[in-house]
């Protein structure tokens, strides 16, 4: 008993000490690695640069705006684009270049509401069925299932309906059915994991298994789930998108970007601007994320050391 209480001190004195000088070394200079792959992987950095383009926008939109976003200006309806309205105007007159500046801020809010939403849910039930294992695993795993046997946009209209419309409904409906791929992937991460020698380490430690689980297992999971919320973020933006379309998500006069394509099909062969413009938006933004998903994964993948 004596022996393995010291060593068991020992052990605890190992985990407890300060990573050495080469460790943070060797850290940097592989940090330092990645960062410079990421700027020589070209559709990774124009990923990347459209989407920081796309926020300072958001951010900045008062200031870049032209014109109201609101009041209607019957007067100039259905004009072509020109140096007065950049993009041209709307069925009641307003500015869709104006409208399209702001409705980055609705969309990114719906996209940063969805993650802060989906991150949590995904890895807590991901890495609890994948360390606990047993009845506890099949349990969470047949409700992902369920869900996942849903297509992910009915599932979306489905809650969305029962909601009702606005933002904050639309975007709980959509983290609802994107929620269980991120627990697949964190289940799978967590298989491998759980039985690495640092584990087993500190469950020698005398360690709860929720302490394992949140401090230990969870972070290990993070970069993958980084990577896979960044590709699923295109397709938050078209589902949010889609609900737009069909009244559910942000309602009128609100410019978001579904809606503004919903309202815009019906001038479709005598003002294609009004669907066309939002729609391009759509597709660079959800372009942009995907390429910049596909970045982080060549960065983060160990494979690619």
């Amino acid at each position: 008993m004596a022996i393995l209480h010291e060593n068991k001190s020992q052990l605890r004195h190992w985990l407890n000490a300060p990573a050495p000088q080469s460790v943070i070394q060797a850290n940097t200079q592989k940090f330092y690695h990645s960062f410079i792959r990421f700027f020589h992987n070209i559709s990774a950095l124009l990923g990347f640069v459209i989407i920081f383009f796309v926020i300072l926008c958001a951010i900045f939109a008062p200031w870049i705006a032209t014109h109201d976003i609101v009041s209607n200006d019957l007067a100039h309806r259905l004009l072509p684009p020109s140096t007065s309205h950049y993009l041209g105007t709307d069925e009641l007159g307003r500015d869709i270049f104006s409208r399209l500046i702001f409705g980055m801020r609705i969309t990114l809010y719906i996209v940063f509401l969805t993650t802060i939403i989906v991150a949590p849910i995904g890895l807590i039930v991901g890495t609890t069925a994948g360390y606990v294992g047993g009845w506890v695993d099949t349990i969470l795993m047949r409700i992902v299932d369920v869900f996942l046997a849903f297509p992910s946009l009915i599932l979306a209209l489905a809650f969305s309906a029962a909601l009702g419309p606005g933002i904050e409904n639309a975007a709980i409906a959509i983290s609802i059915a994107a929620w269980p791929p991120i627990a697949r992937l964190a289940r799978a991460e967590t298989l491998t994991i759980r039985s690495s020698d640092y584990v087993s380490a500190v469950r020698l430690q005398g360690a709860s298994s929720c302490r394992i689980i949140l401090f230990h297992i969870a972070p290990m999971c993070i970069p993958s789930v980084i990577v896979r919320l960044t590709l699923n973020m295109s397709a938050i933006i078209l589902t949010a998108a889609g609900l737009g379309f069909l009244g559910l998500g942000a309602q009128p006069p609100s410019p978001e970007w579904g809606a503004m394509l919903s309202t815009g099909r019906e001038f479709m062969m005598t003002s294609w601007w009004l669907a066309a413009v939002p729609g391009c938006a759509i597709l660079l933004t959800s372009l942009a994320f995907n390429l910049l998903g596909d970045g982080l994964r060549d960065i983060l993948d160990p494979r690619n050391e």
